[in-house]
């Protein structure tokens, strides 16, 4: 048999709209946020290309605004990508526990699926299929791609938005604080369990001790514990259960 050239897998027409129902109204936070990274990337010295590039590539607005401050000051590229690598690590947890509705697609289409999965759509995905006893059905792929298309447009859409404002944007509207109250709204409730939790307090705490290191590499250190204690948890929480 040969293998499939589809982009994407065969999609649950009902479920793709029951997923962009879910993810509107959490579309608003992701449009703010969006929007803000593209105003912090012109204003942090890219050009108008160079942050349309970054945008559409890195897709990930924490990685984005953590080495911009890196690239602003010259800091050595390998720094840049372990900065960047090290705050997208979640991901790599996110692709994990969501392997086994995606292990049996063709590598395109998992590329695709890996490009677009993202934290809400992640969060609401595991919610939605917990108790799943099959994987890999056009309603999962439905659902998935409902969430992740609308996430995508609302992020780069306002993100493209930010980047041709540019400066023309006021400081005094609180843009900043209105993205990370966004943010936290999209992002509190994902922590549920005591291993995220753990996590997400270990990374504060390194985050504010090592605020004064050179280039940053507090956060890198804070990112990397805050990761290692949540996955050992995880592991730990599933050896028991097991």
């Amino acid at each position: 048999m040969r293998p499939s050239t589809r982009l994407l897998p065969t999609i649950e027409k009902a479920a793709f709209r029951e997923g962009t129902r879910v993810m509107t109204p959490l579309s608003i936070a992701i449009g703010v946020w969006g929007l803000v990274t593209g105003v912090a990337m012109v204003n942090a010295g890219l050009s108008i290309p160079g942050a349309l590039l970054m945008t559409f590539t890195v897709f990930a607005g924490s990685a984005q605004l953590a080495v911009l401050p890196l690239l602003a000051t010259g800091t050595p590229l390998p720094i840049v990508w372990a900065t960047a690598l090290l705050v997208n690590l979640r991901f790599v947890i996110f692709s994990a526990a969501s392997r086994r509705s995606f292990v049996a697609l063709p590598w395109q289409q998992r590329l695709i699926a890996g490009y677009l999965n993202g934290d809400v759509g992640f969060a609401l995905f595991s919610h939605r299929f917990r108790g799943a006893k099959e994987h890999g059905t056009p309603e999962q792929y439905g659902f998935f791609y409902g969430t992740a298309t609308l996430n995508w447009l609302s992020w780069q859409t306002s993100s493209v938005a930010g980047i041709l404002l540019g400066g023309l944007a006021p400081t005094d509207w609180g843009l900043e604080l209105a993205a990370y109250l966004a943010l936290l709204t999209v992002l509190i409730p994902m922590v549920r369990t005591f291993p995220a939790i753990s996590g997400v307090l270990v990374t504060t705490v390194l985050a504010i001790v090592t605020v004064g290191m050179p280039m940053r590499l507090g956060l890198l250190i804070a990112v990397l514990a805050g990761v290692a204690v949540a996955f050992t948890g995880e592991t730990l929480k599933a050896r028991r259960a097991s």
